[in-house]
């Protein structure tokens, strides 16, 4: 067992990896157009593109979250690495869009095997008294690739074409993949049997509902979009029964739920990824599409959102270990709603001043800063050490759980705001939807006002959160020398 080695040389080899993935999860977005070009695709295909990744990404979190558990964190999140990491070269050497779909799937697969290995490794080997500031730079990781993705994607389209946004992986890909191998730690492992009926149950009702979710507007929520949701959700119910009723090794810990704690911050992480998603729609269609701004300065208006969660993210995480669970978090959360409402009034005026929204974007930034990095500390504070890949993928199921509703949401309330407002200037107001740089300027103030009245969706989301965040409990000031002795005696028994 190497868990002597530096925690905060893993934290760095582990953060390189997980920013990779993130960052692909938003980076296609702003080279959809220039894909369809490029290989003769409709919007419906390319728009798979990106579908094909998030399905095989959130779809079997849990079960390679417990392949952590039984194989070492370490060596699935190597092996995740590698599988993105070529797969990154397939989608870059794509010649049709069958094809890079089929390379996005696999990269998507990749990812799944990595996300959940980094949270319970620093879970692992940080103890939880000092877990709070390791968990702020990751989550911060994770909020400041999410936002940099259509930054990056943009000046790579720009400078030297779409197949870099997926080929740039591969070098920095062999990178992580080096630095992982030489500092992360061989950790312990448990001899457990897989749950063949639950990997099955699970993943078929997560792609199920996802699937659902993320075509459900493409399909005008059709009655047969609606039951591929109720599909997805009947499968998911069947899992957790057959779950609770297992007699061997799950692979849902729904013990893990007793926690109160972790309990209400997979409640608040999924908030979080749904107001996140659900924030960026409206406000970059309102950038482009009333003032005219490109994929590249609009993404700009939102540098200080990015710059200030990296920031603040691991300074707060910090702070927070002393600190009540619920003081940074549920602050966050509220102060994140405020900024929101704060775009919400900018938008309704066609000629609002663009360094409001970069000032607001600044709060943003320290909102999410509040939120990420303590989240997880939260989670994982009482996780048992064999438990902690099952528990990481229940957190980044969750999240990416909210991330999908969120972008279903917001897509599903645009469209309804579209209709009810630009008809009453022009009798159909449906040619508009999707195109974010071509709204004649005599439909302005109406279209603000639908973008307007869509951006407050995420208010509801973030006063779930910070409800749920209210609620945590103040850990035990004896916890973390309880949690040393444990970490001891496993140290004891693998030597033995």
């Amino acid at each position: 067992m190497t868990v002597e080695r530096n925690p905060w040389q893993a934290l760095g080899a582990l953060i390189v990896g997980f920013s990779l993935i993130v960052l692909d999860m938003t980076v296609v977005a702003v080279a959809n157009p220039v894909i369809m070009e490029g290989l003769n695709a409709g919007v419906s295909e390319v728009i798979w593109v990106t579908s094909a990744y998030l399905l095989t990404y959130a779809a079997p979190l849990l079960f390679t979250g417990r392949l952590g558990d039984r194989f070492g964190p370490k060596n699935v999140y190597l092996t995740g690495l590698v599988v993105f990491t070529l797969a990154s070269l397939w989608c870059g050497m794509a010649e049709s869009i069958d094809m890079l779909i089929a390379a996005r799937a696999v990269q998507g697969l990749g990812a799944a095997l990595m996300t959940p290995q980094t949270m319970a490794m620093i879970t692992q080997i940080f103890p939880a008294e000092k877990r709070g500031a390791a968990m702020g730079a990751w989550g911060g990781a994770a909020g400041v690739s999410m936002l940099l993705g259509p930054v990056v994607g943009g000046l790579l389209v720009d400078s030297a074409g779409w197949e870099w946004i997926f080929l740039i992986n591969v070098p920095i890909g062999i990178l992580a993949l080096a630095l992982a191998w030489k500092l992360l730690p061989a950790l312990p492992t448990k001899n457990q049997a897989f749950d063949p009926l639950g990997v099955l149950l699970s993943c078929a009702g997560m792609f199920l509902l996802v699937f659902g979710l993320q075509e459900g507007n493409n399909k005008d929520w059709s009655a047969g979009i609606w039951s591929v949701i109720a599909a997805g959700l009947l499968v998911l119910a069947l899992f957790v029964v057959t779950q609770a009723r297992s007699k061997g090794e799950p692979l849902l810990l729904l013990s893990l739920f007793r926690d109160r704690n972790f309990a209400l911050a997979n409640v608040g992480i999924a908030a979080m990824g749904a107001a996140v998603t659900a924030m960026t729609v409206p406000s970059y269609f309102y950038l482009q599409g009333v003032r005219g701004l490109s994929s590249m300065e609009s993404a700009l208006i939102f540098a200080p959102l990015a710059i200030l969660t990296g920031v603040f993210s691991p300074v707060i995480g910090k702070m927070s270990d002393k600190a009540h669970p619920r003081t940074f978090t549920t602050i966050g959360f509220v102060l994140f709603a405020v900024t929101i409402v704060a775009y919400s009034v900018l938008m309704v005026d066609p000629d609002s001043p663009l360094w409001m929204f970069s000032a607001t974007a600044a709060l943003t930034g320290i909102a999410n800063g509040m939120a990420w990095g303590p989240l997880g500390a939260i989670a994982t504070r009482n996780l048992p050490m064999h438990q902690a890949g099952a528990g990481s993928g229940i957190y980044n199921t969750n999240r990416q759980m909210g991330a999908v509703l969120g972008s279903a949401a917001v897509g599903a309330l645009f469209a309804n705001r579209i209709e009810a407002h630009l008809p009453r200037i022009v009798g159909g107001g449906a040619q508009f939807e999707g195109s974010a740089s071509a709204v004649p300027s005599a439909v302005h103030e109406p279209y603000s006002e639908a973008l307007s009245e869509t951006g407050l969706l995420p208010v509801a989301f973030l006063v779930l959160g910070a409800v749920a965040c209210s609620l945590f409990l103040r850990f035990p000031p004896q916890e973390p020398e309880r949690e040393t002795e444990d970490v001891a005696l496993q140290k004891v028994e693998d030597a033995v």
